[in-house]
């Protein structure tokens, strides 16, 4: 069965239980045997990262500058694109399904970008738009995101 690609994306400036359930999704997106994609800073990114890192997991960072400078210690791979915020584009085309937690606007531009392309997101302590799959655990969020 090939691996899952999938975007966990969420504020830069998050709340305790937002990085606490960031973390959480990655570890077990990890232990799925997904890939987690992010925007490889800090916030629910860093948490995301360093979950899926801890379980031994692959994570990929699209950076938004031109190079790794900043970049959470958490990453498998970072990926510098000098794109800034348009970056978000590349990671949710990068994933098949995207986790969204919190409320930043830059994962508000991320849920537009992934429904548009036709990718589901599971929102978890997110953005209440129409559309979105809301759920109320991190083992939901990844269930749902894994399509199981």
């Amino acid at each position: 069965m090939p691996r899952r690609y999938v975007a966990v994306c969420g504020a830069s400036e998050a709340t305790r239980p937002q990085l606490e359930a960031a973390r959480e999704v990655g570890k077990l997106l990890a232990e799925s045997g997904a890939i987690v994609i992010n925007g490889g800073f800090g916030g629910v990114s860093a948490a995301a990262s360093e979950g899926a890192a801890r379980a031994g997991g692959t994570v990929i960072g699209i950076l938004p500058d031109v190079d790794r400078e900043g970049a959470n210690p958490h990453l498998t791979i970072s990926l510098p694109t000098g794109m800034g915020q348009a970056r978000n584009v590349l990671i949710v085309t990068a994933a098949e399904s995207v986790i969204a937690i919190g409320e930043g606007w830059g994962t508000l531009s991320e849920i537009a970008t992934a429904r548009r392309l036709g990718r589901s997101v599971i929102a978890l302590d997110s953005w209440s738009v129409k559309g979105l799959d809301s759920v109320k655990t991190p083992a939901e969020a990844v269930k749902r995101a894994l399509g199981s």
